[in-house]
């Protein structure tokens, strides 16, 4: 999974990433708000850590942003800012959950599993699975009624992506910028390549046809 720590203490960022890298998922970072902003708006989240204060755009107005725009990504917030007020203005703007700082991580990463759970990215035990693909987080692998796929990294990064937004549409830039990254030097081919080593892979287990092309729009998981 994918979390956008967006905190311009530089320090706290590193040490945010680190502790949610231990966790296995993976972590993006932005300084400012505007940039935070830009990257939040990509749709490839699964997570918005967001600080309040921050430099050219504020956390308040970064949720109303995206609010505003139709996202529903969960989005925790953190903050030095302890009255009662601030808190209730925070959850108003459309936060789903607050931190106040300095924070204990175990506290941190229990909110993290819990915001996840609550809209679905997780099951009770912490898995993922669709029909019957079931991803092993640990192993980093995917099994079908118990097969293991021996997937590479970037194949099980689809498939978890693919799984996190089943049923829904993926546009090839949105699979693109969360599995390649904004940087990337390769082109947009590559996701088209990866969805048929997916295919390949799953077909062994006549569970291909879960993943759908959807014609001038992208790729979807869902069954027939």
């Amino acid at each position: 999974m994918r979390i956008l720590v967006i905190e311009d203490d530089k320090a706290l960022a590193e040490v945010i990433a680190a502790v949610l890298n231990e966790e296995k998922y993976i972590v993006d970072e932005a300084l400012a708000g505007d940039e935070g902003l830009y990257k939040a708006k990509q749709g490839i989240y699964d997570l918005l850590v967001l600080d309040i204060m921050l430099p050219e755009i504020n956390g308040l107005d970064i949720i109303q942003s995206l609010r505003s725009a139709g996202s529903t990504v969960p989005i925790l917030l953190l903050t030095a800012r302890d009255s009662v007020k601030d808190r209730v203005l925070g959850l108003e703007s459309g936060a789903d959950d607050y931190l106040v700082k300095p924070f204990a991580i175990l506290e941190f990463l229990a909110r993290v599993k819990a915001l996840l759970r609550r809209t679905g990215s997780l099951n009770k035990e912490g898995e993922l699975s669709y029909s019957n693909v079931h991803l092993d987080q640990n192993l980093r692998d995917a099994a079908v009624n118990g097969h293991l796929l021996g997937l590479t990294a970037k194949e099980y990064e689809v498939l978890e992506f693919l799984i996190l937004n089943k049923e829904h549409i993926l546009t090839r830039e949105q699979i693109f910028d969360r599995i390649w990254g904004f940087e990337s030097d390769t082109t947009l081919n590559i996701v088209d390549l990866y969805i048929h080593y997916l295919r390949k892979k799953l077909a062994v287990y006549n569970s291909d046809s879960l993943i759908h092309t959807i014609r001038g729009a992208g790729f979807m998981l869902k069954e027939k």
